[in-house]
């Protein structure tokens, strides 16, 4: 082993090499030395020279600049140049009192975005220099305020190879690291060397003044080095057998990622520098909380066979330097390992895919579909309740960057990934969507009006289902990828967040904007107390029905529900008719309450703005025993007991 020092990003040659001695510079697994003079700033590597001899899982090359697998900054140079660590001294940024918001799951509402694509975009009013960065971020916080957002799931902002897609284009989305504890350099407005460090900080700590919290999405399965073909940057050029889950043949990976490798999460080694990367984004950059991206790939052991309590996992989330932390997992991976509903832990809450899938068969108007609907609004009981957990286990979404936009999702039968050079293979090919009639954009005014009546259809039943619910960027301005579900390598206005779309869909954005206003107003009860789903459930007196009262049809062919509940303390009942039927249904109306109530009409999807949503002061009254629910609609009526 050599340290190599570095004094120029693009240098292809160490200023200084310093051979290591394992008599002097090695502890049982790990390798130091103390070098006095470095500070903050200096560029620096290793080589491990050793044996190549893939069939026996080793893969040294001693002309290979390894990064620092605790690096907690990364340079990058010249094409011809490796990419290089720098030391950082993590204790040095003044917070200025900033801590983690630890704000309850209860209040949360999620807001998944891409750091580059929220502010890229020539629309976006952000200074160029500052556009697609953390700064440039920091310059639409008012925005997220204002819409309602408490928290922003940022995709990887793990430094990561940008490269290596087909045909070479870019990998935009970010899900290739190189460095689990590097902030993503291309994301940073000041190249300096320490500059994307503390501009990252910087939006940390502005988005905590505005009161929103900051979750990464984080990628602990797999590493940017790909298959046995793929480059050496750091992991396989150290330790390949410790770092990877390796083939029977040792030559090559295991692959339950979908990328090439997986890494080996519950190895010692790895183990300890999954839970000290996890320690660094929450204790020197205070990040509030993270996704774990193909979670199910840490509930397997060095086989590759599911582990029933998985050492990383309750690691994680018994670990007292991450108390308070959310934790958040993709309970899959891509080798059919599916755990929604039974990942392990006490603490994880789970992205529910069933969630995703059920209320977009349901609005597409499939058969068999309304009892997994109403378990659905209600926090998925028959996924959950055996846990005894709180409701927003659940994180409840329709659309998220894997997969059609919601605008996409209501204009589109098939994917359209032609632009992303693999002949439209690539992809998810089902996905549940419904153009309304026509594929792609159109001018037909009456199929333009059903597909922004599905979205409030699609918003609204995420917003007041119980369970935490997540929206993906632009959804709330009908952002597009022109049908792209795989938009992974588009750094382009496929995936930028067009601001003009605030104009052009203003009416939509209130609706979201209103919806998330109720959800912050909602039964002080909940927020007070420590409610499982179950207890919840019980205490609410749900009432179910069909168009007759107490007469709920649960039959293969029914494509309609409605429900009255009671908050939680007696406040208000919600009555909510559902009706994903292609023709007009009638509903029965029960008794509002106490003599003199009334039903107000909150929300009816099939009305236009300002209709559409109205505050309870000034919603309308609803005088008749009846309410009719237009076709592939949605309507709530609200009553204020106290």
């Amino acid at each position: 082993m050599e340290l190599l020092l570095f004094d120029h990003e693009d240098d292809t040659k160490p200023a200084r090499a310093i051979p290591l001695d394992a008599r002097r510079h090695r502890t049982y697994h790990y390798w130091h030395v103390f070098v006095p003079g470095l500070g903050p700033g200096q560029l620096y590597g290793f080589r491990a020279v050793g044996p190549f001899k893939p069939e026996k899982g080793l893969r040294f090359d001693g002309n290979k600049v390894l990064l620092d697998p605790y690096g907690l900054a990364v340079a990058i140079g010249s094409r011809d140049a490796a990419m290089k660590s720098i030391v950082a001294d993590p204790g040095s940024y003044d917070w200025e009192g900033d801590a983690p918001l630890k704000r309850p799951f209860v209040e949360t509402v999620i807001y998944e975005l891409h750091v580059r694509g929220f502010t890229r975009h020539p629309s976006s009013g952000i200074d160029a220099a500052k556009a697609g960065t953390y700064a440039g971020l920091v310059g639409k916080i008012p925005y997220l305020r204002d819409l309602g957002i408490t928290a922003v799931e940022l995709m990887p902002v793990f430094q990561f190879d940008g490269a290596g897609t087909p045909g070479g284009r870019a990998n935009y989305w970010g899900y290739n690291p190189v460095s689990f504890f590097a902030p993503h350099r291309q994301y940073s407005s000041r190249q300096d060397r320490l500059g994307p460090m503390d501009e990252f900080r910087d939006m940390v700590k502005a988005l905590h003044r505005a009161g929103i919290e900051v979750i990464l999405d984080v990628v602990y399965n797999h590493t940017a080095e790909g298959d046995h073909l793929g480059p050496t940057f750091c992991f396989r050029g150290l330790e390949n057998s410790a770092y990877y889950l390796l083939a029977p043949d040792h030559a090559r990976y295991a692959n339950y990622t979908g990328t090439g490798n997986t890494l080996n999460a519950n190895h010692p080694v790895v183990r300890r520098m999954i839970l000290e990367s996890l320690r660094h984004w929450v204790i020197h950059m205070h990040v509030d909380g993270f996704r774990f991206d193909l979670a199910s790939v840490l509930a397997r052991d060095e086989t590759g066979s599911p582990i029933p309590n998985p050492p990383i996992i309750l690691d994680i989330e018994s670990d007292p330097m991450l108390a308070g932390t959310k934790i958040i997992a993709e309970a899959w991976d891509a080798a059919g390992l599916y755990q929604v509903g039974s990942f392990v832990g006490d603490s994880w809450q789970e992205w529910n895919g069933q969630f995703r899938d059920d209320v977009r068969r349901f609005l597409k108007g499939d058969r068999g579909t309304v009892s997994k609907m109403a378990m659905r609004l209600l926090g998925s009981p028959d996924i959950y309740g055996h846990e005894e957990r709180e409701p927003e286990q659940s994180v409840n979404f329709v659309a998220c960057h894997d997969g059609f936009t919601l605008n996409d999702l209501v204009s589109y039968n098939r994917k359209h990934n032609e632009e992303n050079g693999e002949a439209n293979r690539d992809g998810a090919n089902e996905n549940l969507g419904w153009n309304c009639g026509v594929e792609g954009p159109t001018d037909d005014p009456a199929i333009e009006q059903l597909r922004a009546r599905q979205i409030r259809n699609f918003l609204a039943a995420t917003l007041l289902s119980l369970g935490t619910p997540m929206l993906l960027m632009g959804d709330e301005v009908r952002r597009t990828q022109r049908g792209n579900n795989n938009a992974y390598c588009q750094d382009n206005e496929i995936s930028w967040l067009d601001w003009n779309l605030m104009r052009d869909h203003a009416d939509l954005h209130r609706f979201v904007k209103m919806l998330l206003d109720f959800r912050s107003r909602r039964d002080v009860a909940i927020q007070n107390e420590a409610f499982t789903l179950n207890r919840l459930l019980k205490q609410a007196h749900v009432r179910w029905h069909g168009v007759a009262l107490d007469s709920p049809d649960w039959s293969e062919d029914s494509h309609s529900i409605a429900a009255t509940v009671r908050s939680l303390r007696g406040r208000f009942s919600v009555h909510a008719m559902l009706n994903a039927y292609w023709e007009p249904l009638t509903f029965q109306l029960p008794a509002a309450g106490a003599a003199g109530r009334k039903w107000l009409r909150w929300i009816d999807t099939s009305l236009p703005a300002p209709d559409d949503i109205r505050a309870w002061e000034s919603a309308p009254a609803v005088l008749e025993a009846a309410y009719t629910v237009a076709p592939r609609s949605m309507a709530f009526l609200v009553c204020q007991l106290v």
